[in-house]
């Protein structure tokens, strides 16, 4: 099974909290806690600083693209920062419950041997399970890694799951994730990789991440990129500050026949037997989405699943 002794490592950082001021990204204080393969202890290794001198500013508003470059695609990483040897580093919670930045020199020691364990326990700040029927695996909102399980194994660490959309989770952040895993487990080399999500004022879910990588031994030349992953759904309209979240009603929906119980407040399709069974009295037909529906209170009959 993967490591899990945690060392505690007494490094002092100096470390820029940003004031929270319009279109300033706030970081969580990172109190180091250092992983390394095995949990072997290693006094030198000190993690790349969670200090970057980026701000919303920087990024372009979303149009589409899942991502954007940032400082033309260059790391913030400094020259005694590339180092190749192997671990993590996980920010503590800040006073909202929101993680901060967490970096890793990502090498093959580090990527997991065994099948990811359950993290549903993990409530990140801002989380909600609602679901949209257009949405790939119907929920809005992901456990997001920031360190990718893939490269760390890391399962359920509070310190590095965030709230994220589907789409950042997949369309954005996996790409980028997936460069990374490819390059380490081809070479056999490390990458600096760090990645920060960054929240405005005290909203509880990150407007986005950015993410920083760096292969140290080869320079850059195998894998070198610095993106923001905007922490958006296309045709969802979200509320960063709780979570909450709505359909902007421009996207056309398809539409089914379907049973609802009244009394029950459950939704099923035509032939369900148990849509069969409802007395005529709390039987109403209903020609629409599946989604007009949820939006009214309605549950899915979890027999016929429509």
């Amino acid at each position: 099974m993967k490591k899990t002794a945690l060392i505690l490592a007494a490094i002092f950082l100096s470390v820029s909290v940003f004031s929270c001021v319009r279109n300033a990204p706030v970081f969580a204080s990172p109190d180091p806690v250092i992983v390394l393969p095995g949990g072997e202890a290693k006094d030198a290794v000190i993690p790349a600083s969670c200090k970057t001198p980026f701000s919303l500013d920087l990024v372009p508003e979303y149009r589409g693209d899942p991502c954007a470059a940032v400082n033309g695609g260059e790391p913030y990483f400094t020259d005694n920062e590339k180092v190749a040897t192997s671990y993590e580093y996980y920010s503590v919670l800040d006073r909202y419950g929101r993680c901060g930045a967490a970096v890793a020199c990502v090498g093959d020691d580090l990527m997991p041997t065994e099948d990811r364990e359950y993290i549903g326990l993990i409530k990140p700040s801002g989380w909600r399970s609602d679901r949209y029927e257009w949405i790939d695996g119907e929920y809005l909102f992901n456990r997001c890694h920031l360190i990718g399980f893939q490269l760390s194994g890391e399962n359920a660490n509070e310190r590095n799951l965030i709230t994220g959309t589907r789409y950042m989770n997949v369309s954005g952040m996996l790409p980028y994730e997936n460069l990374v895993a490819e390059y380490v487990r081809k070479t056999k080399k490390h990458v600096l990789y760090r990645v920060t999500p960054v929240f405005r004022d005290d909203e509880a879910i990150a407007r986005g991440v950015l993410m920083e990588a760096f292969s140290t031994e080869d320079n850059g030349e195998g894998v070198r990129f610095c993106v923001f992953a905007y922490n958006v759904q296309p045709d969802i309209i979200l509320n960063y500050l709780t979570g909450e979240n709505r359909f902007n009603g421009v996207l056309e929906l398809p539409e089914y026949d379907f049973i609802i119980n009244v009394k029950s407040g459950k939704f099923h399709k035509p032939t369900c037997k148990y849509a069969l069974e409802i007395s005529e009295d709390n039987a109403e037909h209903y020609h629409g989405s599946k989604q007009s529906l949820t939006d009214k209170g309605y549950k899915a009959c979890g027999f016929c699943k429509p």
